[in-house]
């Protein structure tokens, strides 16, 4: 897996045409389409639902990369997989340790990628035994919660521990504070797939910053 793969956070979009900007960055290069969906409970802050995802969804036919930063996100998964994701990614924090594997299996379920992710206070060693049983793994190198935080390196090094571990085929993605600098600290340390917002969406040439990425 050369080809780094560049998903877009919608949390950046303008909201009032967010189907003609999920149209336009794929336009531009995108690979994926990530969308980020708080409750308001796990993070500070209330995005978007499944209503949502469903109607942008007929606006490009991309890979749409869902992030659930959500309590219970087993309630959610067939929702959001019925409204067209094709990755579904919760967080390891959000559900008990017996769960993870069933969860995996549940979103796999559907014809969905399965993903965990971690937040920054994390260790990366806390999901070593997990991996083998999702497609993705999502460290953060940001507080979940908020767009246009600093990226934080100390979190960008667990990727250098996942990378020993992971196996072929599985995507290894960062978001938080991602730019074209810390996109290279990023794959560097074994990252495969960067997601960035501001950095894409507040960009005069939203085609440049995706290639500036790879």
């Amino acid at each position: 897996m050369s080809r780094i793969v560049v998903s877009p956070s919608i949390l950046s979009a303008d909201f009032a045409n967010l189907g003609r900007d999920v149209k336009y960055v794929a336009e531009c290069g995108a690979d994926w389409i990530h969308i980020d969906v708080m409750d308001g409970h796990f993070v500070p802050n209330i995005t978007i639902g499944a209503p949502v995802v469903k109607a942008i969804r007929t606006s490009t036919d991309k890979v749409f990369d869902v992030h659930l930063m959500i309590e219970n996100p087993r309630k959610y998964i067939k929702d959001f997989a019925d409204a067209g994701a094709d990755i579904i990614t919760f967080h390891y924090e959000a559900v008990d340790n017996s769960e993870i594997v069933d969860l995996a299996q549940y979103i796999k379920s559907f014809g969905v990628k399965a993903g965990i992710s971690i937040k920054p206070k994390t260790s990366p060693e806390e999901i070593l035994e997990y991996i083998k049983y999702f497609d993705l793994v999502l460290v953060m190198t940001v507080e979940p919660g908020f767009g246009g935080q600093k990226f934080m390196e100390d979190c960008a090094e667990k990727l250098k521990v996942l990378k020993t571990y992971a196996q072929d085929g599985l995507y290894l993605q960062v978001d938080g504070g991602i730019n074209a600098d810390t996109a290279r600290v990023c794959t560097s340390y074994g990252a495969n797939s960067l997601v960035a917002g501001n950095y894409i969406f507040k960009s005069e040439n939203i085609s440049e910053a995706i290639k500036s990425l790879r």
